[in-house]
């Protein structure tokens, strides 16, 4: 674990977080995608996701309206995007959901993580990246 400090002309929080070093999002890729989306300054309010599984993955697609989840079920999960929100993945497990309305974001945000919430066994899931899961003990043996 370290310290990943996310500054970047107000897009993030300025407080350090405490995430893992496989997790972190550099300063040139958030630039590179934003500029890919046309983001500009215009988004202003930012939902970060992480999905955690072995095979759990995430890819956007139709400049961030449709989104795709492979969680483990039969089949992938798509879900389409409302208009006042885009999606756009920096790797396979780490899901940005920015806009200009917060309370559209934080909605959408909640309905991607209600597809797989994280369990309190093994944590596999999608979370915030600054969640933190209490991990429950499992079955005690005799």
């Amino acid at each position: 674990m370290h310290f990943c400090k996310r500054r970047l002309k107000g897009f993030f929080r300025s407080e350090p977080t405490v995430i893992s070093s496989s997790n972190c999002i550099d300063g040139p890729t958030v630039l590179k995608f934003s500029g890919h989306f046309k983001l500009s300054m215009e988004a202003q309010f930012f939902r970060f996701l992480k999905i955690v599984g072995v095979g759990f993955k995430a890819r956007a697609e139709s400049e961030g309206r449709l989104l795709f989840l492979k969680l483990g079920y039969s089949h992938e999960v798509e879900l389409t995007v409302p208009p006042a929100v885009r999606v756009f993945c920096f790797k396979p497990n780490v899901i940005c959901c920015t806009g200009i309305d917060k309370q559209r974001v934080h909605q959408f945000a909640a309905a991607v993580r209600g597809c797989k919430p994280p369990e309190v066994y093994k944590g596999k899931g999608i979370m915030y990246v600054d969640e933190v899961i209490k991990k429950k003990q499992g079955k005690k043996s005799k």
